[in-house]
């Protein structure tokens, strides 16, 4: 089984936050749109002819391409691929796009997942982020998928900013669930270098982010989720029983994944390919049938980290039999490194499965960092 990631380069405006890449001119999306699918029937041998279980569009704002232009990535892949008569097929959408005749229209097409980009149903803090959308709109777009047949929705919402105080962040949270949304994408705001938001606290326009706030906000996040019935299967990802997200998963359990577009990344278990990430050079290496991808053997000692970093955050947990099937004999030195996390809670072993507890969960990215090889 595998999955494949198309990444659409493409916003109308630049969130404060976001360093993801894209652009806010939609001039060249026709010829961007030709350069993806040659590249996908460039690609076609990568995954080894395995069944494709997962589509993925992601960006960017993949919802700013119309229905035809969908349908004509995703039959580009079935044409090429064995897909999954139950294949997960998810588009990230902004709220403003979802209208009804954009809805109605994506139901014409194989895409049976939303993941809708809401971040916060307030207007200033909506504001503050620089995104297009308001509240308003974030809500309405919910209840148009949902009436329209769209039932498998996730939400991402952010946490830890300084508009967010705790009032607030119950009251996203409680919409969440009175809304009936089945899965939830929530982080904390990370001032990346090179966007807005770094540049504005750098010229002391704007305070930076309280590692305490946000410590707090994950608490209640955790908190709200569980007794809601939620499951919270990845650090940063909750869901009801059944509606994990298969891709993600997929990704944190190690399937191979193909990476289609500008800045898209791959992975078939032996190597790590990652395409360039500026479009101009992106649609000139394709025009001339070239893949525009660097490309890295992976080394026993990467496997292990990777599987480290990777099966850690999810509540499956760190295998120690899968992780001597990488190295044999790399759960004794595991086991080394992680005596201190045990003696103080932060990690658990049943069997021969390591998990973070809740309070490791605050701590994952260090932690995984600290039990490298």
């Amino acid at each position: 089984m595998a999955g494949i990631y198309i990444h659409i380069p493409f916003c109308k405006q630049a969130c404060h936050y976001c360093d993801f890449h894209f652009s806010t001119s939609l001039k060249y999306k026709d010829e961007l749109l030709q350069a993806l699918i040659k590249e996908i029937n460039l690609q076609k041998a990568y995954l080894s002819n395995d069944t494709i279980e997962t589509i993925y569009f992601g960006g960017g704002t993949p919802s700013l391409l119309s229905a035809n232009e969908l349908n004509l990535l995703i039959g580009t892949i079935t044409s090429l691929h064995t897909v999954s008569a139950d294949a997960e097929i998810t588009i990230e959408a902004n709220p403003d796009d979802l209208d009804k005749a954009k809805l109605q229209a994506l139901r014409q097409t194989d895409i049976n997942r939303f993941s809708i980009g809401i971040q916060s149903f307030f207007d200033d803090d909506l504001e503050w982020m620089n995104r297009v959308h308001r509240a308003g709109e974030a809500e309405a777009s919910v209840k148009r998928a949902q009436d329209i047949g769209f039932e498998n929705i996730t939400v991402d919402l952010i946490y830890g900013y300084p508009l967010l105080n705790d009032t607030k962040w119950k009251h996203n949270l409680d919409k969440v669930f009175e809304l009936g949304i089945p899965h939830v994408s929530s982080y904390s705001m990370t001032v990346e270098p090179q966007t807005a938001l770094a540049s504005f606290i750098k010229k002391k326009k704007q305070a930076a982010m309280d590692d305490q706030q946000s410590a707090e906000q994950f608490i209640l996040l955790m908190d709200a989720m569980q007794t809601n019935g939620f499951e919270h299967y990845e650090i940063s990802n909750f869901c009801k029983p059944g509606h994990y997200s298969k891709h993600n998963s997929n990704y944190w359990k190690g399937v191979k994944y193909l990476g289609i577009g500008p800045s898209a990344h791959s992975y078939n278990g032996e190597t790590r390919q990652w395409n360039i990430a500026n479009n101009a050079k992106y649609m000139q290496a394709l025009e001339k049938a070239e893949i525009p991808a660097e490309t890295e053997l992976l080394t026993e000692t990467d496997r292990l980290n990777e599987y480290i970093m990777t099966s850690l955050r999810t509540m499956w947990g760190l295998d120690l039999k899968k992780l001597n099937n990488i190295a044999k004999g790399a759960d004794g030195q595991l086991n080394k490194a992680a005596q201190r996390y045990f003696e103080n809670g932060w990690i658990e072993q049943k069997e021969e499965v390591i998990y973070l507890t809740s309070t490791g969960k605050l701590y994952a990215d260090n932690i995984a960092a600290e039990l490298f090889f």
